[in-house]
């Protein structure tokens, strides 16, 4: 039964287009919507509304569907439309009146949102974590290969001298300035939005503090409009921080790809890192950074998508918001992926130190001759002018 049935059956066909995919989505947030259930069982024992043996109960069975959960069996059904609905028709079934007692003080709006923001501060966290192994990775090619000498380009012609070593270096610091943007956000949504009810608070008085402090959040989100209007929000803003790093792995996937070309051959891709060609049997294609490069727009549009989605509605919860569930979660996805992927393949680089030798020609080292006749006293604009005659061509 729907949550909010009443005496008349929903046309199914407008049922399957109102539900969509949210109810194969929220399987990744039952264990959430769970515990954020077990922390409003206790705040709701604390009021009076439940007694000991009623909050005993429900938490037991909430546990039981987490376990379930980890099992793959606890199944969301489309005439359930998501988590929520399928977790209460579960502990009503089990627990009969005492189920049914779950949903006082709280509404289907604050409480996706609660599991959504639980899943999101676990999402976050693994992005880090996998930030941190990547960082090491590119330390790790710096002291390998941090001394190899490879052309600096700028307007995609050799300019100054560089390094493999600057070259990962630059990575590596960009990664921990997204480390600092991801854990702004982090904080965005460390909020618990769990008491607000529909977007307009809740005509009993509750304790938000038992929960937010249950659920581990930092604060309680106050306004309950804005908790509403925040959905969405926060979403394209997890969204565009996710960019930055997919930004900086398009980049490294597109140096990469310029740099293992055989015409200049500085790094090398492992052999099984790459795919063939149905016609020319002499290739060995590097899909794998081609895929990388593109996800980065994937991501791009997620977080327009959003955008687009949740502008022009008026303040409160409007049933688009739905549609902002699956970008999100498939843009923790694609992120997640891609970095691990980036992963293998800086782990598997290899540096021809012979044709990286064989690139630094003497060009690179114009600006470095003009620098050494002004410690002359000659003045730079002359020392340019110099220089540069070397390299005119007629």
């Amino acid at each position: 039964m729907k949550l909010w049935q009443q005496k008349y059956q929903l046309n199914k066909q407008i049922e399957a287009f109102t539900v969509g995919n949210d109810y194969l989505l929220d399987q990744k947030l039952v264990k959430y919507d769970c515990l954020g259930s077990i922390a409003h069982v206790k705040m709701l024992n604390k009021i009076g509304i439940l007694d000991k043996t009623e909050s005993d109960k429900l938490t037991m069975a909430l546990y039981e569907i987490i376990k379930l959960d980890g099992n793959k069996a606890f199944i969301i059904k489309q005439e359930d439309e998501d988590c929520h609905t399928a977790i209460e028709n579960f502990l009503i079934k089990k627990l009969g009146d005492c189920g049914k007692k779950i949903h006082t003080a709280r509404s289907r709006n604050d409480q996706v949102l609660t599991a959504l923001r639980l899943f999101y501060k676990d999402e976050i966290k693994c992005i880090t974590e996998l930030m941190d192994n990547l960082i090491k990775t590119l330390v790790a090619i710096k002291q390998k290969y941090g001394s190899v000498e490879i052309p600096g380009y700028t307007h995609m012609q050799k300019a100054m001298p560089s390094s493999v070593g600057l070259w990962a270096e630059a990575f590596a610091e960009s990664m921990n300035d997204n480390k600092l943007l991801l854990l702004d956000i982090f904080k965005l949504v460390d909020q618990s939005p769990l008491g607000t009810g529909a977007g307009y608070g809740l005509p009993i008085e509750v304790d938000r503090e038992t929960i937010a402090e249950c659920l581990g959040f930092s604060k309680i989100q106050k306004n309950p409009i804005y908790v509403q209007n925040s959905r969405g929000k926060f979403e394209s803003t997890i969204l565009h921080g996710l960019s930055q790093i997919m930004f900086d792995l398009n980049k490294m996937a597109s140096d990469l790809l310029l740099f293992s070309i055989p015409e200049l051959g500085y790094f090398q891709l492992p052999t099984e890192f790459c795919t063939g060609s149905s016609i020319m049997p002499h290739k060995k294609n590097p899909d794998v950074l081609e895929i990388i490069r593109a996800k980065y727009h994937q991501i791009v549009a997620f977080e327009f998508e959003i955008k687009n989605n949740i502008a022009n509605l008026i303040s409160g919860y409007n049933r688009d918001i739905q549609l902002t569930k699956k970008p999100v979660i498939c843009g923790f996805e694609v992120t997640k992926n891609t970095i691990q992927i980036m992963i293998k393949v800086l782990a598997q680089l290899k540096v021809n130190k012979i044709k990286c030798k064989n690139a630094m020609t003497k060009e690179l080292y114009a600006t470095d001759k003009v620098y050494k006749i002004i410690k002359k006293g000659v003045p730079f604009r002359e020392a340019y002018k110099e220089i540069s005659q070397e390299y005119e061509t007629t």
